[in-house]
């Protein structure tokens, strides 16, 4: 297998992980020359209505203006069109997409792990980190694992356990799904009050 020489001297040989990224999504706005339209209905600067023009006019009167024309509406019969500036619209639709990711909150699901023979301040410690995670807003799934024969006991011990757990968060939660077997795991869902 012969190597091929590139042009810079150097040959081609691909390297790993040389993949490009995806950029970030781009919008997807038909701007000036763009707009391939025969006619469009045509906004002005101010918000004007100036009718339905020719695609050709409405970019020679937003290039008059030192605008340009961008497409609002592509599913308008005619599309419509504004005269505006594209860089301020873009800034801004840009500042209001990152403040509502600024605004918007992220519940994580947080697990914590009992077994049937946890002790009683073992188990006082976990309730209280439990609390933690509610008063951050966070769901909690609670796990009561039996390993070997400890099985046996999941319908009693496990159950009162778990049910106690539930009885002293009642104040500060909400039970999502009460204590359920999931094949060798008692599990028990609590998300926070609203």
């Amino acid at each position: 297998m012969a190597e091929r020489k590139n042009p810079t001297g150097g040959t081609n040989i691909k390297k790993r992980g040389s993949r490009k990224l995806p950029p970030q999504q781009e919008l997807k706005i038909k701007v000036n020359e763009d707009i391939d339209y025969r006619e469009v209905r045509l906004v002005d600067s101010d918000g004007t209505q100036r009718g339905i023009v020719s695609s050709r006019v409405a970019l020679e009167s937003a290039q008059e203006q030192g605008l340009d024309l961008v497409e609002v509406s592509d599913k308008a019969d005619p599309p419509v069109c504004r005269i505006m500036n594209f860089d301020k619209f873009r800034y801004e639709l840009k500042k209001k997409q990152q403040e509502a990711k600024q605004k918007q909150t992220v519940i994580e699901t947080r697990e914590i792990k009992f077994r049937p023979k946890t002790d009683e301040h073992d188990l006082a410690f976990k309730i209280r980190k439990i609390k933690e995670f509610l008063a951050e807003k966070n769901k909690v799934k609670v796990t009561m694992r039996f390993r070997g024969r400890e099985i046996v006991y999941a319908q009693t011990i496990g159950l009162d356990a778990l049910t106690k757990i539930a009885d002293t968060l009642r104040e500060d939660c909400v039970i999502i799904q009460e204590p359920k077997m999931e094949g060798r795991q008692l599990v028990m869902f609590v998300g926070p009050k609203t």
